[in-house]
Formats: C-alpha cells, structure tokens, sequence
C-alpha cells in the first residue's frame, strides 16, 4: 500500500474514533511513518494516537517529532507519562528538544527526569552551539583492554539495549581515557580467548567537546565513519556522534549556507511552520543593505551620463552585460564556496585558484564574445565600434567577474567570515560595478567620448 494510501486510511480510522484497529495499524509501522503521520493531525487527536502506542514505540516516535508535536503532547500528558518519556530518550535527542521548547516547558521536563539523566542534560546543555558537544550522545558501548572477547559479548548483551549503537566499540581505562576502538566485526572474528588490548586500534580519530560539528562532518565523510569518539580536554570520553546526527548538521550547515547565499538571515524552522514576520525580518537587513549598495552603480551611470547622450545605444547593453558578470561571478564563487565546504580548498590556494578562474574566465569570455560579435553585427549592421566596445567589455568582465567570485569568499575566509555571505547577491553587486566601470571606460577611450 502506498503511504498517503495509508495515511488516508489512518485518518480515516481517527476520524471515525476506530482506536483500536488503528493501533493494530501503527504498531506495524516505522517510528518515523507514524510521525510523519502524526505531524498533520491536530493537537487533541496528536495526544490521543500517542498515548495508544506501546511504551516502547512511543518513545521513538516522540524523538521523530517535530518539536511543536512534541511540545503539544508534553503539555497534555501526566508528570508520570512525561518522566518516562524523557528517561527513556537519548540524551542527544532529549538535549535537541529542550533546545527549541519554551522555558516553562524544559522546566518542567527537567522536573520529571531522573537525576543521573537531567545531570546529562545539563551538561550537554553547556557545549557550545554548533560544538561537536552539543550534537553527541553519552549512549555508547565501552570496554576495557583486559576483557576477553567472551566478556566483552557478555557486556554488550546486558548493556546494548539502550546504547545508540553497538557495532563500534571504545575501550576506556579506569578514568575513561579512551585508549582504542573494536568493532563487533573484530569480536566475531576472533576466538572467545582473545584479550581486548592485543586486537583493538589504538590508532583512533576522535574530536574534542569543542570542535565545531562542520568539522565534524568533514571527518566523517573523509573517514568513511559510522560514529566518532568525543573527548574532553583530558581525552576522557564522554560522547559519540552518529553517523545520522551527522547527516543532520549536513542538512543544517547546507541549508544556513543557501539561506546565506540567497541574502537571509538563516533560521531553523521549516518555511512552512514559519510565520510571515519572521520570515520577513530575516530578509529586510540584507535587503536593506543591498538596495543601499546599488547606489554605487547608480554613481557610476551618473559618472557617464554624457556617453548615453552622445550614444544612447550603449545603454541597451547594460543589463546583458551585468546579468552577464553576475552570473560568471556567482559561477565561481559557487564553486570555490562548495571546494572550501568539502576541504578541497584552503586558504594558501588562493594564487592557484585565481590563476585558474583566469584562464577559466579568458575561455568563457572568448566564446560569449564571440557570440555576441555576431549577433552585434547582425542586429545593428554599420555600428562595428560599439559592436568592439560591447564584446571587449564582455571579455574582461567574464574574467573580472570569475576573479572576484574566486577571491571574495577566500578574503570572507581569511577574515572569519562565512564565505556564503559573499556570495549570490553581495557579488552580483560588486561585480555589476566592476561591469560598468570597465564597459563606459572603454566606451569612452575607443569611442572617444567625454565626460564634463
């Protein structure tokens, strides 16, 4: 059956109050279909499918909410249901919920969660944002060197059950100093005898509680990671990340970087669940910055005035050759910004990628001059020197525009800027100055044209 099948199938059943076949039908279902599934009901039909799962489900399903659901359902539920909720989550999806809900909530989840779990909320409250702390889970499997492989399946049958996983083990001294890494796959493939130490990697890649979590995902895409040790300063351990809490800082840091590339101040809601002033406010700064920037293009069509005078044909080039710069230039900046993101490109290859998007930009410009060489003369036969003037100023544009995309996210960069600030708008407008400059410069030189 397909899903929105099922879904209307299910709404149905919530409709007609059918509870308990549509038990019957979701506990047959994935955690996440009964969120999705969940997510459009409205808030007394929300609580009353939640309270019908079995315990252990509804906990899943809970951690797949979004975090309105969530709130909706920690508002209508009893202190007892709530406290086995909260003690029963992983305390990274706990320590994301608690981040987004009102303070009177996280109070009162905090009031009904045991001692030992609110002690880990609050600890993993204090990392930094963005920090490798704030993204791990303190659910992980941990062995000790002098274990044999028979008592280290001995402790993953008593203790796995709650672990966020278990196929990749980390051995840990008396005061938690991580000293290797063993796989389930190491254990099934030596005899019951083997001692932990003499198979175990003690060549192991870990990132401290403060590393930022795009750093993080670099590692594990480098690495080819399921998860990944987190240390304290003292290389204690106190986490792993995931391999799917790391597709979500991938999914977070791509769409803030969009957001940024397209002039918007990020947020962490989903378009839909985000109300109209908000979303108008994220945009009006750069908005503002932008149009008061564009007067410098105004200055410089000023500047020439005489020129569109003396020949008001040059004015009909003007935007060709500005949409022309602006998107060389946000083809270059696209690329470097991606290169820089992925690690491909540092900051001391910065003379290596100008000389490239030089030569890139010299080729590109050549043909779109080329181009336009022919449709000149044929559009407006007998005006061969504006025709000159046009393909010219197309040419160095091209190579201008790609140059200053190359270089301006590497300069945001060297600064401590984000790199996607620069790019899309913020270039365009750079880059349609430098167009106009080199175009009327040259209209005024080859045509001789003068300015009072």
């Amino acid at each position: 059956m397909e899903m929105d099948e099922l879904f209307n199938k299910l709404n149905a059943l919530v409709k007609e109050k059918k509870y308990r076949e549509l038990k019957a039908e979701l506990i047959e279902m994935n955690e996440v279909d009964i969120a999705n599934f969940m997510e459009d009901l409205n808030s007394e039909q929300t609580v009353v499918v939640f309270r019908m799962l079995p315990k252990e489900l509804a906990t899943d399903v809970f951690a797949a909410l979004p975090v309105e659901n969530q709130q909706q359902i920690i508002t209508s539920i009893t202190d007892n249901e709530l406290s086995v909720i909260v003690n029963d989550l992983y305390v990274d999806d706990a320590v994301d919920m608690l981040e987004e809900l009102p303070a009177n909530v996280v109070k009162r989840v905090l009031k009904n969660s045991s001692p030992d779990t609110r002690k880990l909320i609050n600890q993993f409250l204090n990392y930094p944002d963005d920090s490798a702390g704030s993204v791990m889970t303190a659910e992980y499997i941990g062995l000790r060197k002098t274990m044999t492989v028979r008592d280290a399946f001995e402790y993953i049958r008593e203790n796995g059950v709650d672990k966020e996983t278990i196929y990749t083990c980390y051995v840990t001294d008396d005061t938690r100093r991580l000293e290797g890494v063993i796989t389930v796959k190491d254990l099934l493939m030596n005899p019951y005898e083997t001692v932990i130490g003499d198979i175990m990697d003690d060549n192991v890649i870990k990132v401290t509680t403060t590393e930022d979590q795009e750093n993080v995902a670099m590692i594990f895409n480098d690495y080819d990671l399921l998860s990944l040790p987190v240390v304290d300063n003292e290389d204690r351990l106190v986490g792993i990340i995931t391999v799917d809490d790391v597709m979500d800082v991938m999914e977070e840091e791509a769409t803030e970087d969009i957001q940024k590339m397209a002039a918007i101040i990020p947020s962490e809601k989903p378009y839909l669940k985000t109300d109209v002033l908000t979303l108008a406010r994220n945009r009006i700064p750069w908005l503002l910055v932008l149009m008061f920037s564009s007067l410098f293009t105004g200055a410089i069509l000023l500047k020439y005035e005489n020129a569109f005078a003396a020949v008001p044909l040059l004015v009909t080039f003007v935007p060709m050759l500005m949409d022309t710069g602006g998107n060389s230039g946000s083809q270059a900046s696209t690329m470097i910004i991606r290169g820089m993101a992925v690690g491909d490109i540092e900051l001391p290859d910065a003379a290596k990628v100008l000389w490239k998007e030089i030569r890139v930009g010299m080729i590109c410009g050549f043909i779109l001059a080329s181009a336009n060489f022919v449709r000149l003369m044929i559009q407006y036969p007998g005006h061969t020197m504006i025709s000159f003037v046009v393909v010219l100023s197309v040419f160095c544009t091209v190579i201008i525009a790609k140059s200053i995309g190359s270089m301006l996210p590497m300069l945001a960069k060297a600064i401590h800027l984000d790199p996607a600030l620069v790019a899309s708008p913020m270039l365009t407008t750079v880059v349609d100055a430098a167009s106009l400059m080199i175009y009327f410069t040259f209209a005024s030189r080859i045509l001789g044209l003068m300015n009072n």
